[in-house]
């Protein structure tokens, strides 16, 4: 069995493992005091170009996604998301756990508009009983969306202006961060979104490491005492050397994005390979998640040998499916999925 279910199915690259088990017997002072996590941090300050960032290192997407939403809204305060967004769908009611509602916004190949932002913050506004309603306080995007689309630079420089007009955060969720950053259509560097966004995550869990999430408040604004509601919300470990050392490799000599480009090379062989097979797209993501309607013959063709997801259903039996590559995607094993799947006739 091969699988494409998802980008955290392997554990760790070996780099990763090397340096936990180099470093395993050095007794260093915990919660994150530890010198590896030290840095860590200066590492991912020198990569964003900020010397003044704040940056914390948490343990997993739903931890951080919901501490940092809870951390930086009122209590009277919702978070502003697609439709499609990973907070407002796929994270089980975290961030309404915390007594913080989330706003959705129609999508479009899972991101929001600028315009469409500014339409439901203008009319939020003008209706006369918007004190009764919840009140919008951040706006947040992921960075791949949900379907592996990217928003250019134009578009988050739109977003931004929305949210410095209206005195909001934009909180960018880069759990997927190094796989946009390397798709041949990504026209953003990271220096340039870490100008753009008030908070943004760079995701380990998803690529490359054990787990962990990196996140940056990029002019070190951070929420006062924001390392204690960490710890409050259950995302500090006591052995914070273990986010420490996977961060410092993986920000060690530009391996964070050497190892997310082979997960892009792989899936434009992927997708490539449905294509030639005469597959539709559901849509034309330029990162490591592909979207694939699949007939009920080629799902049967699979079954039990290739792992992958069910999107959606569709009306006529077929399914919208999501192949997923990672950091470790073999070529051997794109070719196994050559191999393995028949021609849409």
């Amino acid at each position: 069995m091969i699988s494409f279910t998802c980008d955290y199915n392997e554990g760790a690259h070996p780099a990763i493992l090397d340096a936990l088990v180099r470093t395993n017997m050095d007794q260093q002072p915990g919660y994150g005091a530890d010198s590896y996590t030290e840095s860590a941090k200066a590492r991912i300050r020198e990569a964003i170009g900020r010397p003044d960032a704040q940056v914390f290192l948490l343990t997993g997407g739903t931890q951080t996604n919901s501490t940092v939403i809870a951390t930086m809204l009122r209590d009277y305060q919702g978070v502003i998301a697609a439709q499609t967004g990973h907070i407002a769908v796929h994270e089980a009611g975290a961030v309404e756990y915390t007594g913080h509602k989330v706003l959705t916004l129609p999508q479009r190949e899972g991101k929001i508009g600028a315009s469409d932002l500014k339409s439901y913050l203008e009319g939020y506004y003008a209706d006369g009983s918007y004190d009764h309603m919840v009140f919008p306080g951040m706006i947040y995007i992921s960075f791949p969306t949900e379907y592996g689309t990217l928003y250019s630079k134009a578009e988050l420089q739109q977003i931004h202006s929305v949210c410095g007009e209206y005195g909001l955060p934009l909180f960018i969720d880069g759990a997927r961060l190094g796989y946009g950053l390397m798709s041949p259509k990504c026209d953003v560097t990271l220096q340039e979104l870490a100008g753009l966004c008030d908070v943004f995550t760079i995701g380990g869990t998803k690529v490359g490491a054990l787990c962990g999430e990196a996140v940056v408040f990029p002019t070190g604004k951070a929420p006062e005492h924001f390392f204690t509601m960490v710890k409050q919300h259950g995302a500090l470990l006591a052995k914070g050397r273990l986010t420490g050392i996977q961060f410092d490799t993986l920000f060690t000599d530009g391996l964070y994005l050497k190892i997310a480009a082979n997960a892009i090379d792989r899936a434009m062989e992927v997708k490539s390979l449905f294509i030639e097979k005469g597959y539709e797209l559901f849509l034309d993501s330029p990162t490591n998640q592909q979207f694939i309607i699949l007939p009920q013959k080629a799902m049967d063709a699979l079954a039990g040998k290739v792992a992958y997801e069910i999107w959606e259903r569709l009306s006529d039996g077929r399914a919208v499916t999501r192949f997923a590559t990672s950091w470790a995607t073999t070529k051997e094993q794109v070719e196994e999925l050559r191999k393995l799947l028949p021609e849409d006739k």
